[in-house]
């Protein structure tokens, strides 16, 4: 994983925006989701380097896709996976996300 060149906005894709994740941003965690192949290391450097902050800690989630199905038809599927990752950033710093 660290031998291969990548942008970083390709380890970071977006922002996630909940009310859970809002509450997250008072206490200076943030929430993004990310590539399916970044580790934590990968997901600190972006994050310091695109936002100009200093991340303290960093914790990463896979969630699975939700199963579906038509109605019609009846045939079943899955909407696709996600990873996240949670960044809490060192005391006094702070991401303006929404503008």
């Amino acid at each position: 994983m660290a031998n291969r060149e990548r942008h970083l906005e390709d380890i970071v894709m977006r922002p996630v925006l909940s009310e859970k994740t809002w509450r997250g941003m008072e206490e200076g965690k943030y929430t993004f989701e990310v590539a399916t192949d970044a580790g934590k290391q990968e997901i600190r450097t972006a994050v310091e380097s695109l936002f100009g902050v200093k991340v303290a800690r960093v914790w990463v989630m896979n969630r699975s896709g939700k199963p579906r199905r038509t109605r019609l038809d009846r045939r079943h599927g899955r909407t696709s996976g996600e990873r996240r990752a949670i960044v809490k950033l060192a005391p006094g710093h702070k991401i303006d996300i929404v503008g």
